[in-house]
């Protein structure tokens, strides 16, 4: 009996962790560049997320951002996995999204 309870668990952790694995998940990444550090970080972390809205996806996990200074300006690259949950939203651009 026990060992039937054993193989049970294992069958249904297996289909759960198959289930995830099958998701629409892709790395999506955006771009920010402006005059100083802390508004670049803003406009890569926030179209980011405008990004994945508008694609109909869900952030999974931590967001990566790298900034790199220039000679005027700083530019930063944030990047996150996402998950497909709904149908793509209209957009204009990454700041510019249409409630569906």
């Amino acid at each position: 009996m026990r060992s039937l309870k054993l193989g049970l668990v294992a069958t249904a952790a297996f289909c759960a962790l198959s289930a995830t694995a099958q998701a629409d998940c892709v790395k999506v990444g955006a771009v920010g560049e402006a005059v100083t550090h802390d508004i670049a970080v803003l406009f890569s972390t926030h179209g980011l997320a405008n990004i994945i809205y508008g694609q109909g996806r869900v952030g999974k996990g931590p967001v990566h951002t790298k900034c790199e200074d220039g000679s005027g300006t700083t530019t930063c690259h944030s990047s996150q996995t996402a998950c497909k949950v709904t149908t793509p939203k209209t957009c204009l651009g990454a700041w510019l999204c249409f409630p569906a």
